[in-house]
């Protein structure tokens, strides 16, 4: 293992506030919030009816064809994936890409994919999609964005829960170190704003039910807190090894 510096080169924040790092920022300075009713399907009869959802045209990254085969949380990723590089400013056509790696983890991965393909299964088995496997397993994410880029070092994802991301960037910072790559794409993405995930959360009683009050329901260090808001969005980053980013 050696003592490499790594640094932060490229942020990639795609999430219901704002999409990429300029915008983020500059909503976070402002205040602003991005919880909001529910409106990706009828939370109605649910105790809990906000949410933090994103709203973006991924018909920039995926034609109509493979938006159907790519689970929401992978579209995110791969989104993600590319606001980080653009701000990293890296050039792919200069850079060896066989020492690029992505660890970009999820905690539940294609929760809509197994929700649809379930229903499906109990329904008519035999129209359940062949992409199923592909579109739910957490791996995919960083497998499609390697594909995408043809980017040829470590691919691999973390699954811990509400640590997944953090802990993504850990082990990349370990690759690092050992010398699997001096480039690295890491993160986190979660598409889990469906009718089974807020179900199970409400279930537990462990969300907010301040439906009236979108804006002011998560806050985790009030003493008048009443549960989290579940939500949507990736994050990656570009990390690079000191002299790479130098160089």
């Amino acid at each position: 293992m050696q003592d490499k510096r790594i640094v932060v080169t490229g942020l990639g924040p795609l999430c219901p506030l704002a999409i990429g790092q300029k915008n983020f920022h500059e909503a976070q300075l402002a205040g602003k919030s991005g919880i909001s009713k529910v409106t990706k399907f009828d939370a109605s009869n649910f105790p809990t009816q906000i949410a933090g959802e994103v709203h973006m045209d991924m018909s920039q990254y995926f034609d109509r064809k493979e938006l159907r085969r790519i689970d929401p949380f992978i579209q995110l990723a791969v989104a993600a994936a590319d606001l980080a590089l653009q701000d990293s400013g890296l050039d792919l056509d200069a850079i060896d890409r066989e020492n690029v790696g992505v660890l970009i983890g999820s905690g539940i991965g294609g929760v809509k994919t197994w929700e649809d393909q379930s229903s499906m299964a109990l329904k008519t088995p035999w129209r359940i999609s062949p992409f199923t496997i592909t579109m739910l397993s957490n791996n995919i994410a960083a497998t499609t964005v390697s594909m995408r880029y043809g980017f040829m070092g470590p691919s691999s994802t973390t699954a811990t829960a509400c640590t997944t991301g953090a802990d993504a960037i850990a082990h990349a910072y370990r690759m690092m170190q050992f010398g699997d790559a001096e480039v690295m794409l890491v993160g986190g993405s979660e598409a889990a704003v469906t009718s089974f995930s807020m179900g199970g959360f409400s279930a537990m009683r462990a969300l907010s039910k301040r439906n009236d009050e979108p804006e002011k329901a998560s806050r985790p260090f009030s003493a008048s807190r009443d549960g989290f808001v579940l939500s949507e969005g990736a994050a990656v980053l570009t990390l690079e090894t000191l002299e790479h980013a130098k160089a």
